[in-house]
């Protein structure tokens, strides 16, 4: 079920009925069953997996609870690790390896005939499978306790506003949520139903249409004129912000509307200086799970500039793979990893407002290239869009049409997004007076309607 779909709505009307009639103990199964209930929409098959995975993981955490010595714990942890990552691996990376194996062998002249399974990847297994493994890494680190109530922590491993795209959650914020009794305040109800009705807007009105841009774009081969390519890459970096902030904005509304907070996972990404503030307001519960567990563990900064360097490469190329089995992701992951090293190396601070505003110009499009990696269907797919950029630059009827298009759609968005960085508050407009609110919404609800995409078209990252 799509959140930008009628089912869905009717699941979560049925849902929210029954949640707000029940008592606490009663929420949380109804919540777990709805969830469940929700992924098998998706396929039923997996649910075994979902269900696996949080086996394992509860129970790991209460044997590192009462593990007798350090070298135990270390043991049972790395169960856990090993776990989610096979699982992960093997769902996700297994034909990617195999298929890069055997055209490495060919290249060198050797046929292997390595096995490939075609198998099909379970929607949302790189955000639960980290979700749930960071659970026992921090009862390891003993930073909670491990939960005893086997449903409890299946529900937190499972809740279906955040089970297929994040955000993703930690333990130490979600599970106690899970556990007290709950009360939804009227301003969480306002606040929820703003951040749906603003999601909704980001992902029907801003990322659906200009996808029928950069579909049309990126479907193009060969020589073509690079103000349709430079247009294409624009619209992506909004299409991609406005699909994945929208759901997340979406699900930490439905969690609201329960007295649940998710932690914010988007701020204002396109409007920083330099990399390192772009991944502290990009996929945040990402940068800062990858912070936390992968980067810090290495090392972090704690050493010398170069295993620095080091540690921040790595951490940057696991996030490329991390988000799709493709080279043109690793390449991408290898990219964000070398901005952020230069920027470092540089230490580049703006010293007044217009080089800060050139700085942000610059950064955005220094954004856009990974952004053009990253949607390229492959390495050679993106060396020929940045030819026709570089090389082949002109404007034709095309690219004239899809930039009116893409202002059309991004300068609304805009507009609001720079209203709320000005305020460094996401709920600004809920402070305005009443007429200028209320008109406010019904434009927004007027270009939902009007012109919004009502294809139900899937989110980018349930593909990862």
């Amino acid at each position: 079920m799509l959140f930008n779909s009628f089912e869905f709505i009717l699941f979560f009307a049925v849902v929210y009925l029954l949640y707000r009639l029940s008592n606490h103990r009663l929420q949380n199964f109804m919540l777990l069953a709805a969830s469940y209930l929700f992924y098998g929409a998706w396929d039923w098959r997996f649910l075994g997996l979902l269900l696996f995975t949080t086996a394992v993981d509860y129970a790991c955490g209460l044997l590192i609870d009462q593990a007798r010595d350090d070298r135990q714990r270390k043991l049972i942890l790395a169960v856990s690790i090993c776990v989610n990552l096979g699982v992960l691996v093997f769902f996700k990376y297994f034909d990617f390896f195999s298929q890069s194996l055997n055209q490495l062998a060919l290249s060198a002249g050797i046929r292997l005939d390595m096995l490939t399974l075609k198998i099909i990847l379970p929607i949302g297994i790189s955000f639960y499978t980290f979700q749930s493994m960071s659970y026992t890494i921090d009862v390891y680190r003993r930073q909670l306790k491990a939960e005893k109530n086997f449903f409890d922590f299946a529900l937190y491993v499972s809740f279906f506003p955040q089970l297929v795209a994040g955000p993703i959650e930690r333990a130490v914020n979600l599970l106690p949520q899970i556990k007290a009794e709950r009360t939804v305040s009227s301003s969480q109800i306002d606040e929820g139903m703003w951040l749906i009705y603003w999601g909704f807007f980001k992902k029907v009105f801003v990322a659906d249409n200009l996808a029928l841009i950069v579909n049309e774009v990126f479907a193009k081969t060969g020589i073509f004129p690079g103000g349709e390519a430079l247009v294409g890459v624009y619209a992506f970096a909004f299409q991609i912000y406005g699909d994945f902030a929208g759901y997340s904005d979406i699900a930490r509304g439905l969690a609201k509307l329960m007295g649940i907070e998710l932690m914010v996972n988007f701020k204002f990404p396109y409007f920083v200086t330099n990399p390192r503030d772009f991944w502290r307001n990009w996929h945040i519960s990402l940068s800062t799970w990858l912070r936390d567990y992968l980067y810090i563990p290495l090392g972090g900064s704690r050493g010398s500039r170069l295993i620095t360097y080091r540690n921040i490469f790595i951490t940057m190329l696991l996030g490329g793979l991390w988000h799709g089995a493709a080279w043109h992701f690793v390449i991408w992951g290898a990219y964000c990893g070398l901005l952020l090293m230069a920027y470092r190396a540089l230490e580049y601070k703006p010293v007044s407002r217009v080089l800060s505003f050139a700085a942000v110009v610059f950064m955005f499009h220094l954004t856009c290239l990974g952004w053009l990696i990253f949607r390229a269907g492959c390495m050679t797919q993106a060396f020929n869009m940045l030819r026709n950029i570089l090389l082949h630059f002109s404007w034709s009827p095309d690219a004239g049409y899809y930039f009116l298009k893409m202002c059309f759609v991004i300068v609304p968005l805009l507009a609001l997004l720079v209203i709320e960085r000005v305020k460094n508050d996401h709920l600004a407009i809920l402070k305005w007076p009443a007429l200028p609110k209320w008109a406010l919404l019904l434009l927004i609800f007027y270009l939902i309607t009007m012109f919004g995409e009502f294809g139900g078209k899937e989110f980018i990252y349930f593909q990862f």
